[in-house]
Formats: structure tokens, C-alpha cells, sequence
């Protein structure tokens, strides 16, 4: 069984005989982290809870000095959600902003840098080590990434992420390329297409037209957007139906992005950063980096099909 058969088979099940959040519900949000240092920056879900109804996810925070914390575990159920860290084996990252699950790869994550470099984890237990990192290709003058997104379809992978844009006067670009892996363990990535993207909601000056990307099981592409006005807020989000993405049997990705995106909910007062669609079912899991007042994380029923 394949790594994303076994996870839409877990999170049926997780969520039809444990009744945790079932498909279309909406859970409360609640509070991760309580500091700039302990915020979400990026989400990556792993599989159900082993002791109670709920699911794990690994978070990255955008940490930056020597020896802060880089990544956790998560335990986000109905009624209360608990974190414990995980160890960074290997090159110390500066910036973390996505992480994101390698299909049919058990244990096996990709987490992106701000500045484009893409660290190939194992994660065993409570420890995560770099197996290799590699930039990313064609980043364009002044990109600021905080996605990533890894798409399995017709046994080929690629990879979605965007620099974030900056108001009005830049949009998202979002960039979309085939992936693989030399036989030693670095990410290799094949042509890059690009698309330009704003945010339906929020807008103005401080926002960030995509903060976030998550793809369904059906290739619709799911993104987060967020306002920024600084360390104490305020902050506003959105997460929004960005399009659709295809892979070829031969390994092409296209991307279709909508010409009026649909805005499926709106979070005032919360920076997200994270959006990831659960398998198996409509909710996605929300995480937020809101800096000075630290970090929280809900259910929301966005993914549909």
C-alpha cells in the first residue's frame, strides 16, 4: 500500500470511528506556541494520534539563531492540541517556512527556507535528519518563499511553491516544476513554470498573496494569504481555491489558476501560514506564526474534493 492510500485510509478512519473532527466540521482555535520563537511557519500532517482521537503534524518554526528550535511535532485533536520538539540532525536552516510530506515515502519530509533552500529530512521518532538540501531552481530577484507543496499524480512528483508577493505592487508568483531525487538523496527539480496570483482577501499594503499551499487529492490548489501591518499585528487571513494543478504521465505539470479566486474563509486577527489538507477528507489543518503572540492551530472544512 502506498503512502497516500495508507494516510486517505488513516484519516477515514481516524475520523469516522474515533469522532474527532469529521469532514465539514470546524473546530476552535487554539494556542501553540506563546512567543515569536514558537510560532507555525509551515505544517506537514503525519498520521492519526496513536493514544487519542486526533492527528499528528510537524511544524517548522522561522527560527534563525543557532540552536532555536527549527521543528516539533504537533497532536491537534477536538478538544486541545499539545507540541513536543523534534531534533534537527544535520545543517542547521536559517528561516524555515514549509514542510511538506514526500508521498510513498514513509518518514521522508522536504522543508523550505525563505531564501529557497529545500532540506530532504527522515524523520524517525523525535528525531529529524538531513539526508541532503538543495536550492531551488529559477528564484527571481527579491523572492521571499513560505510555501511548498508536493503533488503525486499518475506515479510522478512535483512540487508548487511561491514567493509570497508584497501588496498592490507585487503579487504571488507561484512556480510549479517536476521533482526527483539522485540516488543519493538530493532533490532534483525539472522545468519550472510560473503564474502570476493575488489574493481575492486580504489586501493592502502588508499582504502576503500566498502564505501557504496545500493540493487535493483531485490536483485543486488550496492557499493561504495573510496581512501583516508587524510583531504585534494586527493580522488578517484567508484561505482561498487557487486552481487546479496536473501531472502527466510522462512527469509535465500544468497549472490553471482561477481568474477570480474563491475565498473559502476568512480568520481576522490571525497570520496564517499554514494550510494543510487532510487525506481523505474536506478539513484542512490550520496553523498560524502570529510573532509576539505566538502560534495557534483549528480544523476548517476548505478542501472539499
Amino acid at each position: 500500500m502506498g503512502r497516500r492510500t495508507a494516510l486517505m485510509s488513516a484519516a477515514t478512519a481516524l475520523l469516522t470511528i474515533l469522532g474527532t473532527v469529521p469532514a465539514g466540521a470546524e473546530s476552535e482555535w487554539h494556542k501553540v506556541g506563546s512567543d515569536a520563537r514558537s510560532g507555525i511557519s509551515g505544517l506537514a500532517y503525519e498520521g492519526p494520534a496513536t493514544d487519542r482521537a486526533g492527528v499528528n503534524a510537524l511544524i517548522v518554526h522561522d527560527n534563525k539563531r543557532s540552536g532555536q528550535q527549527r521543528l516539533s511535532r504537533i497532536t491537534h485533536g477536538e478538544g486541545s492540541s499539545e507540541v513536543a520538539p523534534v531534533t534537527w540532525d544535520g545543517a542547521e536552516p536559517v528561516d524555515l517556512e514549509a514542510i511538506e510530506a514526500v508521498p510513498d515515502m514513509p518518514g521522508e519530509y522536504l522543508a523550505l527556507t525563505s531564501r529557497g533552500i529545500v532540506y530532504r529530512l527522515e524523520v524517525t521518532g523525535a528525531t529529524a535528519t538531513v539526508v541532503d538540501y538543495a536550492p531551488l531552481p529559477a528564484i527571481g530577484e527579491g523572492d521571499d518563499f513560505e510555501s511548498f507543496a508536493v503533488v503525486a499524480q499518475q506515479g510522478r512528483l512535483a512540487v508548487l511553491w511561491a514567493d509570497r508577493g508584497a501588496g498592490a505592487d507585487r503579487p504571488a508568483t507561484l512556480y510549479a516544476a517536476p521533482l526527483t531525487f539522485a540516488s543519493w538523496g538530493q532533490p532534483l527539480f525539472g522545468a519550472v513554470t510560473r503564474k502570476a496570483y493575488r489574493a481575492a482577501y486580504p489586501i493592502g499594503d502588508g499582504t502576503r498573496h500566498i502564505s501557504d499551499i496545500s493540493v487535493t487529492g483531485s490536483g485543486r490548489i488550496i492557499v493561504s494569504s495573510a496581512s501583516d501591518a508587524g510583531d504585534d499585528g494586527p493580522f488578517d487571513s484567508a484561505v482561498s481555491d487557487a486552481g487546479r494543478v496536473s501531472v502527466s504521465a510522462a512527469g509535465r505539470v500544468r497549472v490553471t489558476l482561477a481568474a477570480s479566486p474563491a475565498v473559502l474563509g476568512t480568520y481576522p486577527r490571525y497570520k496564517v501560514e499554514a494550510v494543510e489538507c487532510l487525506p481523505g477528507s474536506a478539513d484542512a489543518v490550520l496553523g498560524t506564526d502570529d510573532e509576539n503572540l505566538g502560534g495557534y492551530v483549528r480544523t476548517v472544512p476548505v478542501c472539499g474534493t
